[in-house]
């Protein structure tokens, strides 16, 4: 995560929330993409980086999460939602998402091929028809299995 206080023009004091530091703080983000203002509280603690994103009225939607992500994750990190079996589920706020990076472990990732068709962007892929998305993207699939890269 970066360190936060390169963003102290959002941070704002919150009772029960540290004053704005290294490794956490409280910020009110605009969002120029929707308009909106989002609450965030951001830590590096316990070996984690944890940003908690919320919005007043909904939850906050991808434009929202990805200026988020932008904000406090260096370019070349992943970070990851997570959503955890329902016996471990914690819910304080009804329009809060969480943003979440291991200090130690690198966060595991799908292959391309099965997010999608490198290269293509998103209007291509629009006009592309069904048939000609599915042979390519079973054709980079075929790929990576042959690497033996699938279970």
């Amino acid at each position: 995560m970066r360190d936060l206080r390169l963003l102290d023009a959002y941070a704002i004091r919150l009772p029960g929330c540290p004053a704005n530091t290294s490794y956490g703080g409280c910020f009110d983000v605009p969002c120029p993409a929707t308009g909106s203002t989002l609450r965030v509280i951001a830590t590096a603690l316990m070996d984690w980086d944890h940003v908690s994103v919320s919005h007043r009225k909904r939850c906050p939607n991808w434009p929202e999460m990805s200026r988020i992500k932008e904000l406090f994750f260096r370019d070349d990190e992943c970070a990851m939602q997570l959503h955890v079996p329902a016996a471990d589920h914690i819910n304080n706020h009804p329009y809060c998402l969480h943003l979440w990076r291991p200090h130690h472990v690198e966060i595991p990732r799908p292959p391309g091929e099965m997010v999608g068709i490198a290269g293509v962007s998103v209007e291509e892929a629009r006009r592309m028809p069904l048939g000609v998305r599915m042979a390519m993207r079973e054709r980079a699939l075929a790929a990576v299995d042959a690497r033996g890269g699938a279970t």
